[in-house]
């Protein structure tokens, strides 16, 4: 049984220490942009797990980092929104079948036809899975320049919070993961599964 209990913390140990390698080599950048990017529209994991590490080793580049991950989450967001506009009925609803998120879709869609722009911008720092704003906004036909322009305010801005955090309390941070892994892996757990439950059943 411990055996089973142990295994998400272990995945979740060897993605960090993944992290940690990728942040140390000369292809640092590319993967953090491929992470950002796929996490826009599929990828489960947020892309915090690859930036923290990445502006640790990298203090004095965190400005680079943060314009990296607007950058590629913004190219992601058109591939979800072309997914969501033009894919749906395949793509789209794989991925909408695979999370369950039928009824949060329904959700997103009222809410952007009354806040759009602010639905985008408040979403992205949350733990709302991005994915859902961004493929839903294809399917309900969201203006392009609304979602180009509040994922850039929102997703840049959560991540140059987390940048500049990272960048004057990095080591501190650092040693407190390193510590706590365990706890504060729950916590992530948890908010990202609040963030899937919320949008499926109380919004």
């Amino acid at each position: 049984m411990k055996r089973i209990i142990d295994m998400p913390f272990k995945f979740m140990r060897r993605l960090y220490d993944w992290a940690l390698h990728w942040s140390k080599t000369k292809n640092s950048n590319y993967a953090l942009f491929g992470i950002v990017f796929l996490e826009s529209f599929v990828f489960p994991i947020p892309p915090d797990v690859l930036l923290i590490p990445m502006v640790i080793f990298e203090p004095k580049s965190w400005y680079k980092k943060v314009l990296i991950c607007t950058v590629g989450s913004v190219c992601g967001a058109l591939v979800g929104y072309c997914i969501g506009r033009i894919f749906y009925d395949t793509v789209g609803l794989a991925i909408i079948n695979f999370y369950d998120l039928h009824h949060a879709m329904s959700v997103v869609g009222e809410k952007y036809f009354n806040y759009a722009f602010l639905s985008i911008f408040a979403g992205s720092f949350t733990p709302i899975p991005y994915k859902i704003l961004t493929v839903s906004a294809g399917v309900f036909r969201l203006s392009l320049p609304t979602l180009i322009i509040a994922s850039i305010l929102g997703r840049g801005g959560r991540f140059f919070i987390v940048a500049v955090a990272i960048r004057f309390f990095g080591e501190k941070i650092q040693n407190v993961i390193e510590k706590y892994f365990n706890i504060l892996f729950l916590i992530f757990f948890t908010m990202l599964i609040a963030g899937f439950f919320v949008f499926k059943y109380l919004i």
